[in-house]
């Protein structure tokens, strides 16, 4: 069974592990141990470069809301850190692959992912509220209210 992996596209952080030419490959002073192994690693790090989130400040909170196709909210991990950090994490296991098919390309990752995010210091960490639907985790962060800004009023001087 040949797998081809890697994307055509330049846009793919990817893209240069699938199959380039190597132009160190007639120097015979160049070392390339630290370098093997490399075509593996690219797939456990796509697998965390891939998991996409977006992060929207509103007047009452911030929200984060990760695309995560395919898990169950029983494979997800939320936690925040010293009050500061909070990470998302979770893996996306290989799916059982049957002798007899033959894959022509074989995009979608796997393996753990974890993001991490420093909140915000007007975070109110322990009100955070998660929810996960049709493969779309959300993090929702309340604000606190922020100290009103001091009004400056005119003092007369008397004599």
């Amino acid at each position: 069974m040949a797998l081809i992996r890697g994307s055509n596209s330049i846009f793919d952080p990817f893209f240069l592990s699938s199959s380039i030419v190597d132009p160190f490959e007639s120097f015979s002073l160049f070392d390339r141990r630290p370098f093997e192994g490399l075509a593996n690693f690219s797939q456990d790090v796509s697998s965390v470069a891939n998991t996409r989130v977006d992060w929207v400040e509103t007047p009452e909170a911030h929200v984060f809301k990760a695309d995560l196709p395919g898990l169950k909210k029983e494979e997800v991990k939320i936690h925040v850190e010293d009050d500061q950090y909070l990470s998302i994490s979770g893996e996306r296991n290989k799916e059982q692959v049957d002798e007899k098919d033959s894959y022509r390309r074989v995009e979608r990752s796997y393996g753990k992912f974890h993001r991490q995010f420093r909140l915000p210091e007007n975070s109110k960490v322990q009100e955070i509220a998660a929810k996960m639907e049709n493969g779309v985790l959300t993090v929702t962060v309340p604000k606190a209210e922020v100290a009103k800004k001091a009004q400056v009023r005119n003092v007369e001087i008397t004599s």
